[in-house]
C-alpha cells in the first residue's frame, strides 16, 4: 500500500513537472501572469483599450506598427494576450509596461520579444575554431562585460598587393524614433517628423569656436528639424544664427553613410575604425545587466535601424567594424544604460566587433610584408565628474536614477563610486597599453579611443616618442580635423602632441555638428569639415590620411611615414633607447615633460563639446 502510494505519487509530481515545463516553454519566461497580477497594473486598462477599441483607432498602424516583429502577429489580427506580449516588450508611448508576459499567446514563446522566440539577427553559427567546446573570445560572449578586458580579438589578413584602406568614423549613430521606449523611459522622438524609422539628427546647442558664446540653443535649434506644426514647448524661430543647412543637418548621418559606400565601391576598404558615440542620446535605451548571452529588443531594434539599417550598401557589408564605447553610449549623463548590450551584439553579428570596453586587434598584409596593431581604449574617464558638476554631460551627475548599479556587469555600483570607478578604470587602460605597446612587432601602432586630439595631451605624447605609437583615431568632437604635427604653429601648445599624428572623426552625423556646415561660413570651424569620415591607405612605409567630406569631395590630406629607425625599434623589444629615439627626431615643437599620469589630465581645453 505504501509502496502504491509512493509510485502514485512520483507519477502525479511528473505530470505536474511536465506540465509547468510546458508552460514555462510557452512563454519562454520563468514567470508569466494574466493582466489580473498585480504586476500587470500598470497596463492592464491600456491592453484591453488597445485589443478592442484601439484596433478601430485611425492611429492604430502608427500605436502597433511594431506588433508583427514582436508578436508574429499582426495587431489587426492580435488577441488580449498578444498585445500583453507587446506591452511588455515595447509598450506603445512607452508608458504602460506590463511587468509580466502572458502565458498562452498566438505565437509561443510568449515570454519573449520577437516573433520567431529569437533575437534577430539570430546567434551566429559557431565562428572558425570555436568547435568542441575550443576556441577563443569570439567563440561566446563573457558572463560580464568586462569579462574579455584587455584581451586580442583573433587576428585577421588581407591577402593581395592591391592599396589597402582604413574606414574611420566616429559620432554616428541618430535617434531611433520608431522605438518604444520601457523602464520608464523618454521616447527618442524629440521633434515632429522624428518618429521614423531609420536615424533622426539630434540637435544640440551650437556655441562659438571658443564655446564662450551660445549661438543657438537646443530648444530653438529644435524648430529648424521640426515638421510643423511643432509643438508648443518648441515654438521658435529657427534663427539664423543656428546656421541650419536643410538637407544636411537633418540628414547628416544618412549622406555620411552614401558617402561611405560610394568610396568603398571604388577603394574596397577592409575594415573601418569607430570610435564610439554610437547611438545618441543615451546609448541602448535599456538598463545595464541584461545577461550577456541575450539581445534585448531594445538592443535589437536600435541596431537594426540605426547600425545595420543604414550601412548596409554593398560596399560597406560585412566589413568589420571594430569599435568602442562612447560618453554617449555609457548614457551620455548617466552610467547604467546598456553599454553592455553593445558589447552583447558583438556575438550577434557578422561586423560588429566590442568584445569589451578595451581590447586589441592584430591586422596582417601578407603579400604586402606588414602588420598592424591596434589598441582600442575607453577614455570615457573624462566626462566622469563629481555628482554636482555639469548635469548635462556627467556619466557620474544627479540624473542618474535612484540605486544606479551596473556591478553586476562589471560596471560602477553607485552615483558615490562612479567618478572613482571611472579614473581607475582609466588608469587600469593606461596601464594596460603601456604594457602592451613595448611587446608589439608589427610595423604599425594604432590607438584608437573616444575623445578627442588634446586630452590627456602629455601621456599620448609620451606613447608616441618613448613606446612607438604611431597614430591616434578619436572622435568626440562633431567635426572633422586632421592634427597633422607639420602643421603645428610655434605657441599653440594645446595641439601639440610632441609629433603624433592624431585625426577627430566625430562628423558620422548621428548628432548635430559643432558649427554650421555651410562652407561660406567657416568662422566657427575647429577642423576642415563639419560632416564627414577618414579613408586611410596603408602599406608597409606609409599611411596617407584623407579627410573625406558628407558629400565625398576630399577636404585634407596628409601623410604618416616610418621613420628609419621604426623597424629596428620595434623589432628589438629590449632596447628601449631606440624605441625612445624612434620619433625624437619628429618632435622639434615639444618642450613639454612628458610625465606619465594615472590621473586625467587638467588640459583638456578642447573637450566638452559634446
Amino acid at each position: 500500500m505504501v509502496a502504491s502510494t509512493s509510485t502514485s505519487l512520483r507519477s502525479t509530481l511528473r505530470g505536474l513537472l511536465i506540465v509547468l515545463l510546458a508552460v514555462a516553454s510557452a512563454s519562454g519566461s520563468s514567470e508569466c501572469a494574466g493582466l489580473d497580477d498585480p504586476k500587470n497594473a500598470p497596463c492592464r486598462k491600456a491592453v484591453a483599450w488597445a485589443a478592442v477599441g484601439g484596433k478601430k483607432d485611425a492611429k492604430a498602424q502608427e500605436y502597433f506598427g511594431e506588433m508583427k516583429s514582436v508578436t508574429g502577429v499582426d495587431w489587426a489580427d492580435g488577441t488580449e494576450a498578444d498585445f500583453q506580449r507587446l506591452y511588455f516588450c515595447g509598450p506603445p508611448g512607452g508608458k504602460a509596461q506590463c511587468g509580466l508576459p502572458p502565458c498562452t499567446c498566438s505565437k509561443p514563446p510568449c515570454g519573449t520579444c520577437y516573433a520567431d522566440g529569437f533575437a534577430p539577427p539570430p546567434p551566429l553559427p559557431p565562428r572558425p575554431g570555436c568547435t568542441n567546446g575550443k576556441g577563443g573570445i569570439q567563440c561566446e560572449p563573457p558572463s560580464t562585460a568586462m569579462g574579455y578586458k584587455g584581451l586580442a580579438w583573433p587576428s585577421m589578413s588581407f591577402s593581395g598587393k592591391q592599396e589597402m584602406h582604413i574606414f574611420a568614423i566616429g559620432d554616428w549613430g541618430g535617434l531611433d524614433g520608431s522605438h518604444q521606449p520601457t523602464e520608464g523611459r523618454t521616447s527618442l522622438s524629440i521633434y515632429n517628423g522624428g518618429k521614423k524609422k531609420g536615424p533622426s539628427v539630434f540637435p544640440r546647442d551650437r556655441k562659438n569656436k571658443d564655446t564662450t558664446v551660445l549661438l543657438c540653443h537646443h530648444f530653438t535649434f529644435l524648430q529648424c528639424y521640426c515638421d510643423p506644426p511643432c509643438p508648443t514647448a518648441i515654438n521658435h524661430e529657427c534663427k539664423p544664427g543656428c546656421g541650419f543647412v536643410k538637407g544636411v543637418d537633418d540628414r547628416a548621418q544618412i549622406l555620411v553613410a552614401k558617402s561611405m559606400d560610394a568610396r568603398a565601391a571604388k577603394v574596397d576598404p577592409q575594415y573601418i575604425l569607430n570610435v564610439g558615440d554610437n547611438f545618441y542620446w543615451g546609448g541602448i535605451e535599456k538598463n545595464c545587466g541584461t545577461p550577456m548571452n541575450k539581445l534585448s529588443f531594445q538592443a535589437h531594434h536600435q541596431f537594426t535601424q540605426i547600425f545595420e539599417g543604414v550601412y548596409n550598401g554593398p560596399s560597406l557589408s560585412g566589413k568589420p567594424w571594430l569599435s568602442v564605447l562612447g560618453n554617449h553610449d555609457w548614457g551620455g549623463r548617466v552610467f547604467n544604460n546598456g553599454w553592455d548590450q553593445q558589447i552583447s551584439y558583438t556575438w550577434y553579428s557578422d561586423r560588429w566587433i566590442l568584445p569589451a570596453p578595451y581590447w586589441s586587434q592584430h591586422v596582417e598584409y601578407p603579400d604586402l610584408g606588414f602588420s598592424v596593431d591596434i589598441y582600442m581604449i575607453d577614455s570615457n574617464a573624462m566626462d566622469a565628474l563629481d555628482p554636482a558638476e555639469n548635469p548635462s554631460h556627467n556619466l557620474c551627475g544627479q540624473i542618474n536614477p535612484a540605486g544606479a548599479d551596473c556591478s553586476a556587469t562589471g560596471g560602477p555600483s553607485s552615483v558615490g563610486t562612479c567618478k572613482s570607478w571611472f579614473r581607475s578604470f582609466w588608469a587600469e587602460n593606461q596601464a594596460w597599453l603601456e604594457a602592451q605597446l613595448p611587446k608589439s612587432k608589427a610595423d604599425w601602432q594604432i590607438v584608437v579611443t573616444h575623445f578627442n586630439c588634446g586630452h590627456e595631451q602629455a601621456w599620448y605624447k609620451k606613447l608616441h616618442q618613448n613606446f612607438g605609437l604611431d597614430l591616434l583615431v578619436t572622435g568626440h568632437r562633431h567635426d572633422q580635423e586632421l592634427w597633422d604635427p607639420k602643421d603645428l604653429r610655434a605657441g599653440d601648445t594645446d595641439r601639440d602632441l610632441g609629433g603624433l599624428m592624431c585625426f577627430v572623426t566625430g562628423g558620422g552625423g548621428g548628432i548635430s555638428s559643432e558649427a554650421t556646415p555651410n562652407p561660406a561660413d567657416k568662422h566657427d570651424w575647429f577642423g576642415e569639415g563639419q560632416y564627414g569620415f577618414f579613408d586611410l591607405t596603408i602599406s608597409k612605409s606609409k599611411i596617407f590620411l584623407q579627410s573625406i567630406n558628407y558629400d565625398g569631395t576630399v577636404l585634407k590630406e596628409a601623410t604618416l611615414e616610418q621613420p628609419v629607425t621604426a623597424t629596428a625599434a620595434k623589432n628589438n623589444t629590449n632596447n628601449n633607447s631606440i624605441i625612445n629615439n624612434k620619433y625624437n627626431s619628429s618632435s622639434s615643437n615639444d618642450n613639454t615633460n612628458n610625465n606619465s599620469s594615472n590621473n586625467t589630465s587638467n588640459n583638456n581645453s578642447d573637450i566638452g563639446r559634446v
